[in-house]
């Protein structure tokens, strides 16, 4: 199978402390794979390397066969890389659907000479905009809330918002950072289908950070365990739920002799 995105060697360091060491790792297209491993384990500096929020000292990152190293944000975002965040970063005062038209940005094509005079060719693309943009709406069960401001919508509901604008994007790998944290346990079963759903519909390959075991476990094919910064385990589940170094990361040392990472942690 293909691989979408390939990283090799990647280090990322802040002054003495190395954030992300010597980490190579990959991703199947068409899989959801989660990143694993305790607070401060490298986790979101990772996904901020990917998506060129921090430049890498070393190594490199490898999208769809194209180097990403040194791009910035936006460029990456327009080559088919889009994600959420731990803290939901909704533009609160703004609907539900300004939102999602936000993050089309990267897709549009018109410029303000085009807003400015209502060019035949803006006004048809803000239409197909305005359309596309209610359609994810509707896929992400938000159907009849466009005109809601984003600071009203329950929990959940901006969690969905979130990732209806990272979808905007149109893209085709999508990192979602803690997507159920917070959640409750219907919540958390609803989102976790939803997830399933972004890559058996839109066929979008999933990689995931998150802290609730039974979503990890229940829902990827794929789990890389990064401890202080570097890949101490990688597999399926099942063999990240018995392996000896993950249990000694997440309970102590000493806990792995006799333990197992249980799908309630």
């Amino acid at each position: 199978m293909t691989n979408i995105l390939e990283t090799t060697k990647v280090v990322k360091r802040f002054g003495g402390l190395v954030a992300v060491s010597d980490l190579t790792f990959s991703i199947p297209q068409r899989s959801i794979v989660s990143i694993i491993g305790p607070n401060g384990a490298g986790k979101t500096t990772f996904f901020n390397c990917i998506t060129g929020f921090y430049n890498i000292d070393e190594g490199d990152i490898v999208f769809n066969g194209r180097s990403v190293k040194g791009r910035s944000p936006d460029q990456i975002a327009r080559l088919g890389i889009s994600r959420t965040y731990q803290n939901i970063r909704l533009f609160s005062s703004m609907s539900t659907i300004e939102n999602i038209l936000v993050g089309m940005e990267p897709q549009l094509h018109s410029n303000w000479v085009g807003a400015l005079l209502h060019t035949p060719k803006t006004v048809k693309e803000e239409r197909e905009a305005l359309l596309e943009a209610n359609r994810l709406l509707d896929f992400v069960g938000l159907r009849g809330k466009g005109d809601d401001l984003a600071r009203n919508l329950p929990y959940g509901d901006q969690r969905r918002l979130e990732i209806a604008r990272a979808l905007a994007s149109k893209p085709k790998l999508l990192l979602l950072d803690e997507p159920t944290a917070g959640m409750n346990p219907r919540e958390t079963a609803e989102t976790t289908e939803f997830i399933q759903n972004l890559r058996d519909v839109l066929d979008i390959t999933v990689l995931l950070i998150e802290h609730d075991m039974r979503v990890v476990m229940g829902i990827s094919e794929h789990i890389t365990v990064l401890d202080y910064g570097k890949k101490i385990a990688e597999g399926k589940p099942a063999e990240i739920q018995s392996n000896p170094q993950v249990i000694e990361a997440y309970l102590g040392r000493g806990a792995a002799a006799s333990a197992t990472i249980e799908v309630s942690v």
